[in-house]
Order: C-alpha cells, then sequence, then structure tokens
C-alpha cells in the first residue's frame, strides 16, 4: 500500500497461490484494464473493476482508490468496497468491505511494512502479504470457536483486498517525512 513502481512489465498477470486452508487459487490482475479475477475450487469467485476511462495510479494494482470508480463482486454478488485515500498513516490505507450477501464488514488494515492484517466485524482473520502484481499469500490465524472459523468467502474476499491494493505502509513518520520532501523544491 505504500507507493512502489509501477505494475509488472506484463500487464496481465496470472499469478498461482497456494493457501494453507483453501489450496490453489488463481489470480488474474491487468493494471491497465483495470481488472481482477480471484478464483479457486471451493471459492466465490470475486471480480474488482475500475471504471472504464479512469486514469490509472501506477502505485495501487488495480489503479485507484477511489470508492466511485471501483466495484467489487463475490460470488455474482455486488458488495460495498471502500478503500480510503491511502496518505499520511498506515490505517488510511485501509480498505473496508460492507457484504451484504454475509451481512458482516471485513477490513484490511496495514500492520507492518509489507503485510496488512484482514478482520471480519473486528475479529482477526489472517494477515496478508502482496508485492502489487499479483502475488498474494496468507497467514490465518487460528479458529477459536464457532465466530472464528474461516471460510471460502473469508478467503475470497481477502486474496482480492490485498491483490487489488497491495498490503503494507510505511510508519506515520517516513510517510510524512516523504510528504514533506515531497513539497520540497
Amino acid at each position: 500500500m505504500s507507493k512502489r513502481p509501477g505494475p509488472p512489465m506484463n500487464p496481465y498477470a496470472y499469478v498461482p497461490a497456494d493457501d494453507p486452508l483453501f489450496g490453489a487459487v488463481r489470480i488474474r490482475l491487468d493494471h491497465e484494464a483495470g481488472t481482477l479475477d480471484v478464483s479457486g475450487d471451493g471459492l466465490p469467485p470475486v471480480e474488482i473493476r475500475r471504471a472504464p476511462h479512469t486514469v490509472p495510479e501506477t502505485h495501487v494494482p488495480i489503479g485507484t482508490r477511489d470508492p466511485e470508480q471501483l466495484t467489487l463482486r463475490v460470488g455474482g454478488a455486488e458488495e460495498t468496497l471502500r478503500p480510503s485515500k491511502g496518505f499520511l498513516t498506515r490505517r488510511s490505507y485501509r480498505v473496508e468491505v460492507v457484504s451484504g450477501a454475509r451481512e458482516c464488514r471485513y477490513l484490511l488494515v496495514p500492520d507492518s511494512l509489507g503485510t496488512s492484517r484482514l478482520m471480519r466485524d473486528e475479529r482477526p482473520l489472517g494477515v496478508f502479504t502482496s508485492s502489487g502484481d499479483g502475488r498474494v499469500s496468507a497467514d490465518w490465524e487460528a479458529a477459536s470457536g464457532s465466530d472464528g472459523a474461516r471460510d471460502p468467502y473469508d478467503a475470497s474476499v481477502g486474496y482480492g483486498l490485498a491483490a487489488a491494493f497491495g498490503t503494507g505502509a510505511e510508519p506515520m513518520w517516513q510517510l510524512t517525512l516523504n510528504a514533506a520532501l515531497d513539497l520540497w523544491p
């Protein structure tokens, strides 16, 4: 989620991931077209689309953090996607999904320079790492009780958000310094 170099040389990346709980996850990211597809055996498919004619930002894998320019579908149902603007704090790089289909709220928020934590209704589910080029890995939290169980829907949302927006962010002091240096003549 911190500023990274532009998208990979191949703008249409197909990247497989091997999830420890859910098996093979297929991720297709096309930065130029603004499309992301996540699929896998037993996983509800995820589609994130950037609106046509939106000029892509090079430091965001899907090309924008403007919620008005993005749509999210999980298992065919449209969900509310709310990425924050991303500026001076790690928390400003969070991405929220309000799921009408599941009647819950997901949040992907940076917790280190390279990782972001996925939560469902404020319960931690796992930690995701994404290089910004469609490569994503997940480290799932240990499940506790019936409300702590991770399911395929959680995995689909987590992989989709991590691939579309990247993971991690620099600490606040570094983001502030970078912003100040950008203003320096």
